[in-house]
């Protein structure tokens, strides 16, 4: 029987409630397709700088690297700096592993009921592909006169040409591997960021000019906010920076019904180190603690887990028993509108696991 070893940061806030549901779930699964998942816990996070004045140990990454995949249930803490949180954890692990692919899909599922009018089940399916390792998250700058009245901030982009060029290509041959609208979008500022975007527009055309099966829209991130609304159909794999992506994939999220639906990956295409997977809603700390969060955005970013490891059936059986769920309607938490709690959700998950 096959193992795989994975390291689990529950982290902060509901991260803690979700985590321990979504290896419920992948336990299950694994034992359905005959694989063996060994779980390292690490117990990292808001406590752990509470305790030891910073995030994780200093030697985390050297006790990640061994592991096929990390699982990460959410990171931050009201009386932690969100740029402390978010440096001393996410970001080490991300550029460290070369994670530059940032996989956000979005599919508005059967039975759940998007805020925007028109939406029906099935019709909102896309995927915002997301730089992970540069752009406007590479930390470089600095203060000036800091703390005094004329303090000065300098924050500096950082795009280079390799970094435009794989997730743009990642981005259309995620298109064809999809084989839905086959369409990439690209999100710039390019009127406005006359260097960095004007790069990115570029290089988004060369890569386009490799792959003529796939049609092409570029949209400045005001009006691609502005149709992700109100066109969302349209979309099929989404491209942008780390900022630009950052921002249009929380609308994605929430046109789909809740942030509780939206999963993530964190990947090296090239499968060099470990990839880290993680539910978008964050650590929640307004309902932490009450055992309402909706587990099933960690259940659906750990059967990318599954897809990423090669066991593509048993990620094919989490994310039907999860749609299954949902189509039901009978058992859901409060974001969609019902009463159950995360662990009555898992339950009926693992139900339709059979």
């Amino acid at each position: 029987m096959r193992t795989f070893t994975i390291a689990v940061i529950a982290g902060d806030g509901v991260g803690t409630e979700v985590i321990p549901q979504s290896k419920r779930v992948l336990e299950k699964a694994a034992r359905k397709h005959q694989v063996n998942l060994s779980f390292q816990d690490f117990d990292w996070g808001a406590e752990h700088y509470f305790r030891w004045g910073r995030m994780m140990p200093a030697g985390a990454i050297d006790l990640l690297q061994p592991c096929d995949a990390i699982l990460l249930g959410a990171v931050g803490h009201p009386d932690i700096p969100d740029h402390t949180t978010l440096n001393g954890l996410l970001l080490p692990i991300r550029r460290t592993f070369d994670q530059y692919a940032n996989v956000r899909p979005a599919y508005l599922y059967p039975g759940v009921q998007s805020p925007l009018a028109k939406a029906k089940g099935g019709e909102i399916d896309l995927v915002v592909v997301r730089e992970n390792t540069e752009g406007e998250y590479a930390q470089v700058g600095g203060f000036v006169y800091q703390l005094q009245p004329e303090e000065v901030a300098i924050q500096t982009s950082v795009f280079t040409r390799r970094g435009v060029e794989r997730i743009v290509r990642f981005a259309f041959e995620l298109a064809v591997k999809r084989n839905k609208k086959r369409r990439v979008t690209s999100i710039t500022k390019s009127n406005a960021q006359g260097f960095s975007m004007v790069l990115w527009d570029r290089t988004f055309q060369d890569v386009a000019a490799k792959f003529p099966q796939v049609e092409t829209e570029s949209l400045l991130v005001d009006a691609a906010a502005m149709n992700f609304i109100r066109r969302p159909e349209s979309f099929d794999v989404v491209v942008g920076s780390n900022l630009f992506g950052d921002i249009l994939s929380d609308i994605s999220a929430i046109i789909i019904g809740s942030m509780g639906l939206a999963a993530s990956a964190n990947l090296d295409p090239l499968r060099r180190f470990p990839s880290m997977f993680e539910p978008v809603h964050g650590s929640a700390p307004d309902i932490a603690g009450k055992g309402v969060v909706n587990p099933l955005a960690t259940i659906l970013s750990a059967a990318m887990m599954l897809d990423h490891l090669q066991m593509d059936q048993a990620a094919r059986d989490v994310e039907s028993a999860v749609a299954a769920v949902l189509a039901e309607g009978k058992v859901r938490t409060p974001d969609l509108g019902g009463s159950s709690s995360t662990e009555e959700v898992t339950d009926a998950v693992l139900e339709k696991l059979g």
